[in-house]
């Protein structure tokens, strides 16, 4: 039996609180900080997969839609009068990075200076060597260089977002059910950032009998807030009233604007994922904006946005994963993924640590790494936390971690991983 796009669309919203049920009430669960739309989505993967296995019955998925009034957003004109076929969640996945885009303020990222550069090239580092890692040990296990790649700083440095927004293209180059065995990948890299994180950054400031320094504030930390979950958010949003119309409204003029940047890329023959547009735009209007009016876009709104939109997304796409086109690679997966980890554990302790000063900080900010080394964000920021709450306040790690791993490592991450699709092509 086949399950309507429209369907997945219905069940997105209730798939996500089901996940956020589970990641509150699993100490486990939230412990590593799993997304909930991850969660939720993936139970339902399991449920159809244990239907088709146990023969009640055939179930999945379709996911494609030619639906005109849908499509026009991410289609240019000439595109959109054929009528293509799109997944029915590319509007979200594409406007989510349109949020990206909006968020890149040049006068956010000159905070943190020199610090900021310096960890921005750090993570590049690592994400390079997380590919050729990944590459070298497919090789040499002789499966796919692409499934190598996938596992690489794709999955590990980019996460989930990244995996979805690469996944058309690692598919057109040969690597059948990419996005299964990228989100695979993705949740493992969830759970050993949120294991190694506390011990790397503890286990520094341990050794070195580091301590914060003494103008350290506790200000810097309140970065959890209150009410989180699509719901709390949903509210948030409608209470900004005509603002979130008009901040929802530049989103939109991002996407659009975006799908002619994207067909001019593709036109010189250049693999970029579907969203690169419409982030570039974003850079671009955001950056634009603050030199008219500094406060013309709000990033707490376009933050409140983009976490709707990431959770819609991730919800439909997981739930409509073939879990079974996991079974041939998984053992070979388990192989390059360990040594991600041990890769990117030994990288924060002995580069990322020394390089950003030695301090009590940079051991604050190695922990983050493992996070959003192997993860996301809301890793990084739970490790630094743990570390923080036994050991004392850290407030330059937690200015440089945040600007770096929210949007600057995406921005560039996509340009190493395109470069390495070329160049295994």
């Amino acid at each position: 039996m086949t399950m309507s796009p429209w369907m997945a669309v219905a069940l997105a919203l209730p798939v996500l609180l089901c996940g956020e049920q589970m990641v509150r009430r699993v100490r486990l669960l939230n412990r590593f900080n799993i997304p909930e739309p991850v969660i939720g989505g993936l139970l339902v993967a399991l449920l159809v997969l244990a239907a088709n296995l146990s023969g009640v019955c055939a179930l999945r998925f379709e996911t494609g839609v030619s639906q005109r009034w849908w499509t026009w957003l991410v289609c240019t004109p000439s595109e959109w009068a054929q009528s293509p076929v799109k997944n029915v969640n590319q509007p979200l996945l594409v406007a989510f990075f349109a949020c990206i885009g909006l968020n890149a303020s040049w006068s956010l990222v000159k905070r943190g200076s020199l610090q900021v550069v310096l960890f921005l090239g750090l993570a590049l580092a690592l994400a390079v060597l997380q590919n050729l890692v990944g590459v070298g040990l497919a090789s040499a296990l002789h499966i796919p260089r692409m499934l190598g790649l996938m596992c690489g700083s794709v999955s590990m440095t980019g996460g989930h977002g990244t995996v979805m927004g690469f996944a058309q293209e690692f598919e057109a180059a040969g690597l059948d059910g990419a996005s299964v065995m990228g989100v695979a990948a993705a949740t493992f890299g969830l759970v050993a950032g949120g294991l190694i994180g506390g011990p790397v950054g503890g286990g520094l400031i341990r050794a070195r009998g580091l301590r914060p320094a003494a103008d350290a504030t506790p200000a810097v930390q309140d970065v959890s807030g209150d009410g989180i979950g699509i719901l709390p958010d949903l509210r948030r949003y409608a209470r900004y009233g005509l603002s979130g119309l008009y901040h929802a409204a530049l989103v939109l003029v991002c996407v659009k604007l975006g799908t002619w940047v994207s067909v001019g890329i593709q036109g010189l023959g250049i693999t970029f994922p579907v969203y690169i547009g419409a982030m570039f735009v974003g850079v671009g209007l955001r950056n634009a904006a603050d030199l008219i009016h500094p406060h013309a876009v709000r990033t707490e709104q376009i933050d409140t946005l983009s976490s709707i939109l990431l959770g819609l997304f991730l919800a439909i796409a997981m739930m409509s994963l073939n879990l079974i086109e996991l079974a041939g690679v998984a053992k070979a997966m388990v192989i390059i993924l360990a040594a991600q980890v041990a890769l990117t554990a030994a990288f924060a302790r002995f580069v990322t640590f020394r390089v950003m000063g030695g301090d009590y900080d940079a051991a604050v900010m190695a922990a983050g790494h493992c996070g959003f080394g192997l993860g996301a964000m809301p890793n990084a920021v739970a490790n630094m936390q743990a570390v923080t709450e036994r050991y004392g306040h850290a407030p330059r790690a937690f200015l440089v971690v945040p600007i770096t791993g929210t949007f600057l490592v995406d921005l560039f991450n996509a340009t190493a991983i395109t470069f390495f699709i070329h160049a295994l092509k």
